[in-house]
């Protein structure tokens, strides 16, 4: 059985924030395996059952390894030879009575591992300031760099005095455009992320009872939203180690039963849905002629029709099941989820386990029925401290405060501490606190202090940007934003002898062409918005913002772009305020008018 919604101590009551790859991608089928097994269907068949078999039991294993309760681990060892069992077969020739084995088994590991990890979530928040003096001591008995001037018996208060601030944007990485360099692979395996999949899945359970059925759930994008590795047998359908956008994408159209979507953020899913529309022909082509497997000329009708109708609601003509959207919660994604809602994925619910940044998880999602957007902050590793943040000028002398210390109401800036290296790190993510889940606070992510605009000092934020062009976009008939991106002019070198100012760069649709008037009203909401920009205008030592209109295709080329930067964090974070001329210029190339 999966838990009932834990209980919240104050109903938040917050109104959710309103929140294409170019080129042609040839499709071809997946197959694994060396060449020299490749020569040898013996071989070959026996290589790639070992292997399947393996990619099945490592994270049951991982499971098994943790502190389990006994009779979840009497489950675990009862499910590792159901695993092995079933790699007999293939996929699709089972026996009935194998499936409805494994179904059972998984239902009840999953329900009892869920169980387990509330269990220690209700331990941990109804004593946040004791949990986070533990997993201060676990950082620093794992910490990979020098204690400093920190002494051999360190307490909470003792640390924070000894190790000050990072200062904001200390921690940025070079031309990626990332803000911090990304987590190492036991921050994405550990403790936080298995208890924010079992929990994330515990939640999706009772809100979509169906969608973890086998065959129930595709992944269309290389990156998942399940920051821990799912265990046999709840994996969704994709192929193994693909890489390629296409073919996950491809898999998934072969099987229009689909209840669930899953993608590693909403941006991903949104070029995902882009190139679906770019590539359509190619996709039914290959869906008839059976190039990933067994020909389907009708389901490859079925995508051809589909696509003649729009994006809008184009999820639902394709898989009339589909019921939900999981993806991962991450900076910058709030306009992809507002154009998937309006358009691709009109009727469906979305769904994020954890909201996630370079540092590892940070909040954790249990109330699929409220408003998307609220999320947990849990006292373990990575240590999480919350800095009041003043609007206008940051008072230096201002200290932060711990989970069980904050104020509804009032907004914070997050610093992190974790294993890694013994730096309190401002991360720049702003939160709003909205409610109480025992002694931590429930949070809304408001935007990311280091994505404000300043070209003279005024520091138009992220999310007064945002607000100031939604009240633009309603003042453009028909069109609907799919993504924006800005730049200051100095980083172009676009002055020209004129006054600083914004380089403001959008995706539509709806709308081929923005009139002069169109554009001058976005830079009028920002006045309005903003007093600061707004005095700046009138005295002429700012410009007018510059808008563009760009491509189909280019956001999803600035993220392949930003995605091949070793330095590129996970999950990927969507900047808006792009700083290095060569990520600019990435949009400036396919600038439309």
């Amino acid at each position: 059985m999966f838990l009932d919604k834990p209980h919240c101590v104050q109903d938040p009551g917050i109104r959710p924030s309103s929140t294409p790859g170019g080129g042609r991608v040839t499709v071809c089928s997946y197959r694994s395996g060396s060449p020299r097994e490749a020569a040898d269907p013996v071989t070959q068949g026996t290589g790639s059952k070992l292997r399947h078999c393996l990619e099945m039991l490592s994270p049951l294993l991982s499971l098994l390894l943790s502190p389990l309760p006994l009779a979840l681990l009497l489950l675990v060892l009862l499910l590792l030879p159901l695993a092995m069992l079933s790699s007999l077969w293939p996929e699709g020739a089972r026996p009935s009575w194998l499936s409805g084995l494994q179904y059972w088994g998984a239902q009840e590991a999953l329900g009892r591992a869920a169980a387990w990890q509330q269990q220690k979530l209700e331990q941990s928040t109804r004593l946040a300031s004791q949990s986070q003096q533990q997993a201060l001591e676990r950082c620093l008995q794992g910490a990979s760099g020098s204690r400093g001037s920190l002494p051999e018996s360190t307490d909470l208060n003792t640390f924070r005095k000894h190790l000050p601030l990072s200062k904001p944007g200390q921690a940025q990485a070079d031309e990626s455009g990332g803000q911090h360099l990304p987590p190492s692979s036991e921050q994405r395996s550990g403790e936080a992320s298995l208890q924010a999949t079992l929990l994330g899945l515990a939640a999706l359970h009772k809100a979509f009872p169906e969608v973890l059925a086998p065959g129930s759930r595709a992944q269309v994008t290389p990156s998942s939203p399940w920051l821990h590795p799912l265990p046999w047998p709840c994996q969704v359908l994709a192929p193994c180690r693909a890489r390629d956008p296409q073919v996950l994408l491809l898999e998934a159209l072969r099987s229009p039963g689909l209840r669930a979507l899953e993608a590693g953020t909403a941006t991903e899913l949104l070029d995902v849905f882009s190139g679906l529309e770019a590539d359509g022909d190619m996709l039914a082509e290959a869906l008839a002629t059976g190039t990933a497997g067994t020909p389907l000329p009708g389901r490859a009708a079925e995508l051809r029709a589909a696509l003649e109708h729009g994006p809008r609601g184009l999820a639902l003509r394709l898989w009339p099941r589909l019921q939900v959207v999981v993806t991962l919660d991450a900076g910058g994604q709030a306009e992809a989820v507002s154009a998937l809602e309006a358009l691709w994925c009109r009727g469906l619910a979305f769904f994020s386990p954890a909201y996630a940044a370079a540092g590892g998880v940070l909040g954790l999602s249990l109330w699929p029925e409220q408003p998307r957007g609220l999320y947990l902050l849990p006292p373990g590793a990575p240590v999480i401290e919350l800095l009041p943040v003043q609007r206008g000028a940051q008072d230096e002398t201002t200290a932060p405060v711990l989970l069980a210390e904050a104020q509804e109401g009032q907004e914070y800036e997050l610093v992190l501490t974790d294993h890694t290296g013994l730096t309190r790190c401002r991360l720049g993510d702003v939160v709003l606190v909205t409610g109480a889940y025992n002694q931590c606070p429930i949070v809304r992510f408001m935007g990311r202090l280091g994505q404000a605009l300043s070209v003279r000092g005024e520091d138009v934020s992220e999310d007064t940007f945002s607000a100031a062009l939604d009240q633009a976009l309603k003042q453009w008939p028909g069109a609907k934003l799919l993504d924006h991106g800005c730049v200051e002019s100095s980083i172009l070198d676009s002055s020209q002898g004129s006054a600083p100012h914004y380089e403001v760069f959008v995706e539509l649709r709806g709308l081929r062409n923005l009139s002069e008037e169109n554009r001058d009203k976005l830079d009028h909401c920002l006045q309005e918005a903003w007093p600061r920009y707004k005095s700046l205008r009138a005295w002429g030592s700012v410009g007018p913002a510059r808008v563009h209109l760009v491509g189909p295709g280019a956001f999803g080329a600035l993220r392949k772009a930003l995605r091949a930067c070793p330095e590129s964090p996970f999950p990927p974070e969507m900047p808006r305020v792009l700083r290095f001329p060569g990520l600019a210029q990435v949009l400036q190339r396919r600038v439309l008018s």
